[in-house]
């Protein structure tokens, strides 16, 4: 049988496109993670996606070298936290839900999209290689201020990025004479170790303090203030740990009057029943004179 050169050509073209359907089919869901939206994943009451640990507090989390996890929450009007920071060259995994209505969640400039339903997790991963700052938009109408949801996603130079957290517990009042303790908590989200120094600076005295916190870790420090060095007043603190700082007023309360009792600080013995040392019931101790003189 004679095939014509033109048919064999297109035979030959069928071919090399439906192997080359099958190997892009495979790569992509064996290579890069690729599948079919279905309904195994797990489903929870819209209601209780605040009390879930993982979008009670939307946030960022290293799971790996190079490797984060975005926890996020889209509601009316606001996508949580906001913004999202990450660093350049690592890979983010997203996991995206809702409380409310259904929203998008798309990264303006890239593939980055997808329908957020109420309850259900929208999952994607990506890769950042440079440091560059996305808009992040709802591209589903979710009412009336549709157009107003937006959010940024802040891709950052590797030694720009950490993931520290700092927070103070102190008193806004004390007595004068007493020594009154600040609590400061350094919170490292990160899994390398991160060394620094903590710094309190009230009044004229400043007090620092190297730490290293472990990975995933907290470390608190306690600085411990005589406020007889301080004075009576308002005194204003700050507390720095690197690029991060808290502020605050102590004030240190003014003495009491002491001793002071309320009185004229007199000896008077009035009384409310009429007597009085002055004998003022009617009978005197001086007589006129007058009567011995008539007898």
């Amino acid at each position: 049988m004679n095939i014509h050169t033109y048919e064999k050509a297109w035979l030959a073209a069928a071919l090399v496109l439906i192997v080359g359907f099958i190997v892009t089919i495979t790569y992509g869901s064996v290579g890069l993670g690729i599948s079919m939206i279905d309904d195994s994943e797990e489903v929870m009451s819209p209601g209780d996606i605040s009390e879930d640990d993982r979008f009670g507090e939307p946030r960022v989390e290293q799971v790996g070298e190079n490797e984060y996890e975005a926890y996020v929450v889209a509601r009316t009007f606001i996508f949580q936290p906001d913004p999202i920071e990450v660093p350049a060259n690592s890979e983010v995994t997203f996991y995206v839900t809702s409380p409310d209505v259904i929203h998008g969640f798309s990264v303006v400039g890239t593939n980055t999209n997808t329908m957020v339903i109420p309850g259900e997790v929208s999952t994607m991963t990506v890769e950042f290689d440079e440091a560059r700052e996305y808009g992040v938009i709802c591209h589903e109408y979710c009412g009336s201020q549709h157009h107003t949801m937006e959010g940024k996603l802040n891709v950052v130079p590797e030694d720009e990025f950490d993931m520290t957290e700092l927070s103070v517990e102190a008193p806004d009042e004390v007595e004068p004479g007493n020594e009154t303790e600040f609590e400061v908590t350094v919170e490292n989200g990160q899994l390398e170790d991160l060394e620094t120094t903590v710094a309190l600076e009230i009044g004229n005295e400043t007090f620092e303090e190297d730490v290293t916190v472990g990975g995933d870790d907290s470390e608190t420090v306690t600085f411990t203030v005589d406020t007889a060095d301080l004075g009576e007043g308002d005194h204003d603190w700050t507390v720095t740990v690197d690029d991060y700082e808290e502020t605050g007023t102590l004030t240190v309360a003014e003495a009491g009057d002491e001793g002071e009792q309320g009185d004229d600080g007199g000896d008077g013995t009035e009384t409310d029943d009429g007597n009085e040392t002055e004998a003022d019931d009617g009978n005197e101790t001086g007589t006129d004179g007058e009567g011995d003189a008539d007898a």
